[in-house]
């Protein structure tokens, strides 16, 4: 319990602490007035009952018309504050989800804690994109919720009780055993009693729930996961006929969430059997514990329709953890995994050696002793020594599975599974992957990825897509650009990954297997104006076979 109270407390200090968050607390202020504004309503309605009641047992026509004139008025005020109210919970929950999710993506995006968490399934940290999305949404969605009924329902439960208590002054008479038995006010202490009987046995029932909601957000997340790759990846599918396994693999990720799915509904079920019986009779019991003192005679109609309205709001706010039980398993399984991934993702990288990487004053990058192993332990051949001059480019050779790609990782500062020590320059370095990364938004976005598209001159981008032979893009925007991004080749996306750099003119440039899509006259061309455009950036080949085009440059075998 105190794990998870510490976890409420940090992500609701993230809601706040964000730009817009304080106001926030503005917003449940407002919301907690307005719902002391509906219990004084409630509390005019229970004094209505009596008048109402008593006037119809006398037959009073006035009076009773007047009083369905005063409910309406009740009710319409009521109805205007709880619109209110919704309308505000949801701009404090637009306010609070900003917060959360804007701290959220700023621990996963840094440090690169998303590419060192982008493998691993422990601790709660599996498909990121829901945790970031859909946990959010769902923590800020019921904390609102719930937290601001819980400060009013502390409040209604004092109110609400001083009225039985001045209302129940007649005491519960009656014989056990031959003796005589008599509890005064037992109205009083009938509520509290009936609703912690309630709330235990709901929790006994439904105690399960929260781990049953965080495993089935976990199978929802795969099965999502499963099919965004697929979307991803239709052309290579539908090449290889690859349906049937395709249908193999989302079947299997969909049963996994049905498997859940049909736990969680048994436990629904479980506790439905108490709790559904109970919320259609807490309206009832109230009326039935103070008959005997209006077939006594103690209390008129009214009366016993007054104190079993009293009684009714006793039971029913403190029944407020029955009520929102499955609200609170599923926010406190949001909580759960959201604080987990937190801590996995301010963890990253911490947890295993890496090599020591210092910004050397020479321009220089140097290599010295780097011994690279795999996630699973196992040791690829040594680096001892590389040193690589600014104003030469390199070709670094060798054979598959030497640990090229690897290498160009722990330069980047991405390869936790390393030792020794690397010397980088302090410089811009721009690194180059086989696969081009093109991300969603404009075709000038793409190419000045990462920086803003708006540093850069309509000229430069126009210039840069004819050096790279791809100018027919350039008047593509919008629902155009996105469509032809989708049909882009290999070739085609690696010849915007080079305009990429031709645009942005980094000192140093690795490219690893960027021009693998290329023909060899295509290639040929693109590294020759390549050159020629950025003749001050010193570029590191990494490929199996001579850059066709790159010019002079000195080759290394690794």
């Amino acid at each position: 319990m105190s794990t998870l109270a510490s976890q409420f407390i940090r992500l609701t200090r993230l809601c706040i602490a964000g730009e817009g968050g304080r106001i926030g607390l503005l917003y449940v202020f407002i919301l907690f007035v307005l719902g002391l504004g509906g219990i004084w309503i409630t509390v005019q309605i229970i004094g209505w009952t009596a008048v109402f009641y008593n006037a119809l047992q006398k037959l009073d026509v006035d009076t009773a018309i007047w009083q369905i004139g005063v409910f309406f008025c009740l009710i319409g005020a009521s109805a205007a504050m709880f619109l209110t109210a919704t309308y505000l919970r949801k701009m404090l929950i637009i306010r609070w989800r900003r917060t959360l999710t804007e701290a959220v993506l700023d621990r996963w995006l840094a440090g690169k804690a998303y590419w060192h968490l982008r493998d691993r399934k422990d601790g709660g940290i599996d498909n990121p994109d829901q945790r970031i999305a859909e946990d959010c949404r769902i923590y800020v969605d019921k904390l609102t919720g719930e937290a601001v009924e819980l400060m009013v329902n502390i409040v209604a439960i004092v109110w609400y009780v001083s009225i039985v208590w001045g209302l129940s002054t007649f005491p519960l008479s009656f014989s056990l055993f031959g003796l005589s038995i008599e509890i005064p006010r037992y109205m009083v202490w009938a509520a509290p009693i009936y609703v912690v009987i309630a709330s235990t046995a709901t929790h006994l029932l439904g105690a399960p729930l929260k781990n049953i909601n965080f495993e089935q957000q976990r199978r929802e997340g795969d099965f999502r996961f499963a099919l965004s790759r697929f979307r991803e990846h239709v052309e290579a599918v539908a090449l290889a006929n690859g349906e049937e396994a395709e249908r193999r693999l989302l079947r299997d990720r969909f049963r996994a969430v049905l498997d859940n799915w049909r736990l969680l509904a048994r436990r629904d079920l479980i506790l439905g059997c108490f709790t559904r019986p109970y919320m259609q009779t807490v309206l009832r019991i109230p009326l039935f514990l103070a008959l005997p003192a209006f077939l006594a005679g103690k209390i008129t109609f009214g009366g016993l329709m007054q104190i079993s309205s009293a009684f009714s709001n006793v039971v029913t706010t403190l029944s407020w953890f029955i009520f929102s039980y499955r609200d609170l398993a599923e926010l406190a399984a949001a909580a759960n995994r959201l604080a987990f991934f937190l801590d996995a993702a301010e963890n990253a990288g911490r947890q295993v050696a890496q090599p020591q990487i210092v910004t050397a004053s020479d321009n220089r990058l140097t290599i010295d002793d780097v011994r690279l192993s795999t996630p699973s332990g196992k040791t690829l051949a040594p680096f001892e020594r590389l040193d690589l001059k600014a104003g030469t480019s390199y070709w670094l050779s060798g054979p598959s599975g030497r640990g090229k790609s690897t290498l160009t990782k722990a330069i980047a500062g991405l390869w936790p599974h390393a030792q020794g020590r690397i010397d980088k320059p302090e410089a811009d370095i721009a690194f180059m992957p086989q696969q081009a990364y093109l991300p969603l938004g404009s075709l000038r976005a793409a190419l000045a990825y990462p920086l803003d598209p708006s540093d850069f001159a309509e000229d430069h981008f126009l210039e840069a897509l004819k050096l790279v032979g791809l100018e027919r893009l350039s008047t593509l925007e919008g629902t155009a650009w996105e469509e032809a991004r989708r049909g882009l080749s290999g070739g085609e996306r690696q010849r915007l990954a080079l305009a990429r750099l031709i645009l942005q003119q980094p000192d140093w440039a690795f490219l690893d297997e960027a021009t693998s899509a290329l023909d060899q006259e295509s290639e040929t061309t693109l590294l020759q104006n390549l050159r020629a455009t950025l003749p001050h950036t010193t570029f590191i080949f990494i490929a199996h076979r001579p850059p066709q085009g790159a010019g002079r440059f000195e080759k290394v075998d690794l």
